[in-house]
């Protein structure tokens, strides 16, 4: 027979019998403590209620204190705390020990207030649950509060400490404790100095955690992974690798904890094969190790692969927890998979996280990321702990969908709610400026951030700058701002004035762009085929016919342009003049229709967007069956006349030619269509664009 079955068996004996045995009560309440039982320990406790049964000593009541608090059931420890007859120190602890495991801190710091006596297990007690629960400062004061009234650290009380430390990013006290620990002669406990190593490592010490690491005579699991885990904390992968293969050299196990940590490393390195291989050698995978490989795929640009492996792991029945579901949630934003999105916005409500901050901050940017603002809109405002990140996603879901002035009203929000403004809230926030030519309210903006917000510019500000003087014939004062940031120019900076410089038709500026643009990245295709685009709309054929040998000289390969769509959780991608697709036959049929009538309705194919000196039927050919009409006309075909709105991801700008298209498209046909290109999203209804012919 099980023990805890006997335990009960004992305790319904006491209730056949109903009378007091106070040898069988002292008996069965240490079997409650032994087997953490607080269901026999209630019985227990109601069967002596119910006979009036007043121990003489403290010494029942605290045991079932003990078993309350360990097991979480606070209410219980709390009701009979509150009508015990006498109390001892034991009886205080119990009740300290309740409150630090249920997280009730502000009861815990009153109950430790208004003890009459203490001793060192109240303070550790105290110590451990305010560190454990992020109450780092708090944990301090207690600890030099337990050194002032003459009581001896040990070392779980150092532990502890050093622990709040660590949360608190505290250097300074974490070194005086480290001072203690000398002085006290425990620097030679391996708990104690796996938490030096930590706190070392966790505060940016790194060489300080090695060398107390080095030093350790008797090294565990938990000293590898506090060291394994440091470095990569600290930016430090290859130093991570060299670890996990010392650490089974020396035949210490690795457990899940640095199967985690590796796993990052392998990620940080863009050594998925490697993380692949580690991962699958793991026989039973816990939901972190699954939680790591789907993010290092998001990370890694295989969003593809980290909603297959997301899949795998439902099949394996590992429930995913809220971290796991936000990295498939981004997954979603960067295919802008909307169905899918969806169906993991069912399955976080399903479990109960999706009003988590971290998941709903997801969701937010994922849904603005599919061209849905509105439904982005709805999940950030019943979000209730806003973090910065939460204000950001939806600053920048308006600024990305057309929503410009959404978003600068969402940032005057976030100001009266007294959230500081972070670099990329500005990212968000000089973009809505861009698209709505805001040049005064760009620059009070920009000029803010350092000297209101003490935010260090970066590139992408500067870029940001220079896109805002360029969209409004400022090219001069663009190249200014260049002449005088305090950064390097790269080839962001270069490439957005070249853009500018395209779309005003600048080619002077533009030569210079493209010049510098050649020299800080040699491979890129940008500069050659942009300064074609102007020659080519300028006649300069010869010109054109330079540009592209001089990429051949030197092996400029064009980045391939393509488009996407999703029907029914499938994906499908074009490229220009594809025809591999299945029903081309039938998808070219329609396009040539639908251009015969839009042109009857005053479209024409803008042939001068044609980088080739060739003929009419050439030119005509190689501007109307651009990727994203081919994934538009499919889309159409698919989902009919009455469908909702056709939503396509181009991984490129989308050309002017294609940009006219889908206006008139929305209104001959009266369909909404969402087109997200590599810049931002574009909502065509009714022949106007939510960029307002800007982007």
């Amino acid at each position: 027979m099980h023990p805890k079955y006997k335990l009960k068996e004992a305790v319904d004996s006491l209730y056949r019998h109903n009378h007091v045995n106070p040898e069988a009560y002292t008996r069965l309440v240490l079997d409650c403590v032994r087997f953490s039982d607080a269901h026999q320990a209630k019985r227990l406790q109601s069967h002596m209620d119910e006979n009036l049964y007043e121990p003489t000593t403290t010494f029942i009541h605290n045991r079932l204190l003990d078993v309350y608090a360990k097991s979480g059931k606070l209410l219980d420890a709390q009701n009979l705390f509150d009508k015990l007859p006498q109390r001892d120190v034991f009886t205080y602890n119990a009740m300290l020990k309740a409150y630090s495991t249920t997280g009730s801190l502000d009861d815990l710091q009153a109950l430790f207030n208004d003890m009459p006596c203490r001793d060192f297990v109240s303070y550790n007690t105290v110590i451990a649950g305010l560190a454990s629960s992020g109450r780092a400062r708090h944990a301090l004061k207690v600890f030099v509060k337990m050194q002032q009234e003459g009581f001896q650290a040990t070392g779980h009380t150092f532990v502890s400490v050093l622990n709040a430390c660590s949360r608190g990013l505290d250097l300074r006290h974490g070194k005086q404790v480290h001072g203690n620990i000398i002085t006290c002669g425990s620097l030679s406990n391996p708990f104690i100095c796996n938490a030096l190593t930590d706190f070392y490592a966790k505060c940016g010490e790194i060489n300080t955690a090695r060398w107390l690491f080095n030093h350790m005579s008797n090294k565990n699991a938990v000293s590898w992974n506090s060291m394994i885990s440091g470095c990569m904390k600290n930016g430090l992968p290859e130093e991570c690798l060299e670890l996990f293969h010392e650490m089974k050299l020396s035949n210490i196990k690795p457990d899940m904890v640095t199967v985690s940590n590796v796993l990052g490393a392998f990620f940080k390195k863009g050594q998925l094969d490697e993380a692949h291989k580690l991962f699958t050698e793991v026989e039973d995978k816990d939901v972190i190790s699954w939680t790591t490989m789907i993010s290092g795929y998001v990370q890694n640009g295989k969003e593809e692969d980290a909603l297959m492996l997301f899949n795998k792991m439902l099949t394996n029945n590992i429930k995913p927890d809220k971290f796991t579901i936000s990295s498939v949630v981004s997954s979603c934003a960067r295919l802008a998979a909307l169905t899918y999105g969806q169906t993991i916005h069912a399955k976080s409500v399903h479990m109960g996280v999706d009003k988590d901050t971290l998941v709903s901050t997801a969701l937010v940017d994922m849904y603005a990321k599919c061209g849905q603002p509105s439904q982005s809109r709805e999940i950030f405002d019943k979000i209730n702990s806003k973090t910065i990140v939460s204000w950001n996603s939806m600053i920048l879901g308006y600024a990305q969908n057309g929503k410009d002035l959404d978003s600068l009203r969402l940032y005057e929000e976030m100001l009266k709610d007294k959230i500081k403004p972070d670099g990329i809230t500005f990212i968000g926030v000089l973009s809505a400026c861009i698209h709505e030519a805001l040049i005064e309210k760009g620059e009070k903006y920009f000029l803010s951030m350092k000297e209101k917000y003490g935010i260090l510019l970066s590139l992408d500000h500067y870029a940001c700058m220079i896109h805002l003087y360029g969209r409004s014939n400022r090219i001069e004062k663009a190249i200014e701002v260049i002449k005088t940031m305090p950064l390097k120019p790269n080839s962001l900076i270069w490439s957005t004035l070249l853009f500018v410089c395209k779309l005003k038709g600048d080619v002077q500026h533009a030569e210079l762009a493209a010049r510098e643009l050649s020299e800080v990245d040699p491979l890129n295709a940008e500069p050659y085929i942009t300064l074609s685009n102007l020659y080519a709309v300028n006649g300069r054929w010869k010109d054109v016919a330079a540009m592209r040998k001089l990429m051949n000289n030197k092996n400029i390969k064009k980045f391939t342009a393509f488009s996407w769509i999703e029907i029914d959780g499938k994906v499908y991608k074009f490229v220009s003049e594809d025809r591999t697709h299945p029903e081309s036959q039938l998808i070219y049929q329609r396009l040539n229709e639908m251009i015969r009538r839009l042109v009857e309705c005053g479209f024409s194919p803008n042939k001068d967007l044609v980088l080739h000196d060739v003929g009419d039927d050439e030119k005509f050919e190689s501007i109307c069956y651009h990727s994203e009409k081919l994934a538009l006309v499919y889309g159409l075909m698919r989902k009919g006349e009455k469908g909702g709105p056709i939503t396509i991801l181009k991984n490129i700008r989308v050309c002017g030619d294609c940009h006219v298209f889908m206006k008139f498209v929305s209104r001959i046909f009266s369909r909404k269509i969402v087109l997200r290109d590599s810049n931002r999203f574009h909502h065509f209804v009714d022949g106007s664009c939510s960029c307002k012919d800007l982007w």
